[in-house]
This record gives C-alpha cells, sequence and structure tokens, in this order.
C-alpha cells in the first residue's frame, strides 16, 4: 500500500455466511478522505463496513486496512485494528444507564487505559472538539438526538482512530441536525482521518458532496455525487 492510502480492496468478495454480497470490489482510500457508500437496503454497504473491521471474513481477493491484511489477520490482532477505527451508528448506542462521562470512560477502560487522569484529559478533549464539554454529566434521555450523536462522534475519537465508519449517523436526525453533523464530521476528515459513511440521504450529499460509491447488483461502482438522485 502506498502511504498515504489507509484502505485497500481488490478483486475481494464480500459475503455474508455463503451468499455473496459484493464481488470484484476494487477500493482505495486515502488518509483524510470522505467517501460516500449508497444503494438499497440489502445491496451490502453495511457488510462492506463490517469487513473493514474484520467483523465478515473476506471471502478472497486482497484488502488492507490501516496497515492490516485481512485475509491474514489473526483473531488477536483484532483489537489493534478495531482500535485504528472509530464507530458512528444510526442509533447511537449509548449505555442508557450512565451519564455521558461514564459511556467515554467505559471505552477507554475497555481499551486499557489505566490512569485516571489521561482519562478525565482525554474525555475532556473530545468533548470539546463535538461542542458537547457542558454535557459532559447528563445522562442520554436528557439529551437530542443531535446532542446524542455528538457524543457517539466523541466516543469514536476517543483513541484517536486514522478511520471513521459512520453507518446512517443522519438517518434518525431531522434536516438542520444533520447538517451540524456533517459538517463535524468533514471537520474530522479534514484532520487527516478517512471518514466512509453509509447512507440514504441524497439530499446531504448533494450539499457536501465528495467521493460517491454505490452498491449495485453485487458490485461497488463509483458514481456521480452531485446527480445522486439519479442513482439511489
Amino acid at each position: 500500500m502506498q502511504e498515504n492510502t489507509i484502505i485497500k480492496f481488490k478483486n475481494a468478495s464480500i459475503y455474508q455466511k455463503d451468499e455473496l454480497i459484493l464481488s470484484d470490489v476494487n477500493l482505495e482510500i486515502k488518509k483524510g478522505e470522505f467517501v460516500y457508500f449508497i444503494g438499497k437496503v440489502g445491496s451490502g454497504k453495511s457488510s462492506l463496513l463490517k469487513t473493514m473491521y474484520a467483523d465478515l471474513p473476506l471471502g478472497n481477493g486482497e484488502a488492507s486496512v490501516a496497515g492490516f491484511n485481512l485475509i491474514a489477520i489473526k483473531d488477536k490482532q483484532l483489537p489493534y485494528l478495531r482500535r485504528k477505527i472509530g464507530f458512528v451508528f444510526q442509533d447511537f448506542q449509548l449505555l442508557t444507564d450512565r451519564n455521558v462521562y461514564e459511556n467515554l470512560n467505559f471505552v477507554l477502560k475497555a481499551t486499557a487505559w489505566k490512569k485516571k487522569s489521561d482519562i478525565k484529559n482525554r474525555i475532556s478533549e473530545v468533548l470539546e472538539k463535538v461542542e458537547m464539554l457542558d454535557k459532559i454529566n447528563k445522562m442520554p434521555h436528557e439529551l437530542s438526538g443531535g446532542e446524542q450523536q455528538r457524543i457517539v462522534i466523541a466516543r469514536a475519537l476517543l483513541n484517536n482512530p486514522e478511520i471513521i465508519l459512520a453507518d446512517e449517523p443522519t438517518g434518525n436526525l431531522d434536516p438542520k441536525t444533520s447538517e451540524g453533523i456533517m459538517k463535524l464530521l468533514f471537520d474530522i476528515s479534514n484532520n487527516n482521518r478517512a471518514v466512509l459513511m453509509a447512507t440514504h440521504d441524497y439530499m446531504i450529499i448533494e450539499k457536501f458532496y465528495s467521493k460517491t460509491m454505490k452498491c449495485t447488483n453485487k458490485k461497488l461502482l463509483e458514481v456521480d455525487g452531485e446527480n445522486v438522485q439519479f442513482e439511489l
């Protein structure tokens, strides 16, 4: 892989159990690149993202993510791969029985952070990044959908990942709130992180134009993001 390339698939096949989802996937994503993945439900967007963090095994071909060979990766390497990836989900997946600080503290402790002062400083840093430092003691149910998604993005940034995988991150948000989340995600990509976003929201893609890939007929194709409504 070239030094600036963070994800590369070559003639790869994506499977769910024994079913072929995508074939002949050729994809190269560089550090700091923002890429949309579109396509109908079941077309392979989420399966492709899951393959990137080795939740689904690669069927054949070649693939490298953040320096890890997905064909040859061992179980003991998976935590190290996933530490290089931050996840942003449509349904937030915050722990509802603990406040914002405790949600983020849980992730850091699970990824081997030990020192309380380091944990506290890192949590403050990521919350400041997403403009949510004043919500540090709030419970998830006390936050709006947009605020919860900002906390999710803060959580994704905790271990300073090289890649952000966002699966329908604006799916449960109104248009104005979605716009704020998109500006935040683009700001993150401008800081040399690759951001990959699966979405159905073509208005977002037209407003925040970037490289767009479409899953269709078991293939992954690059399409024109400025005319994406004709592609969906």
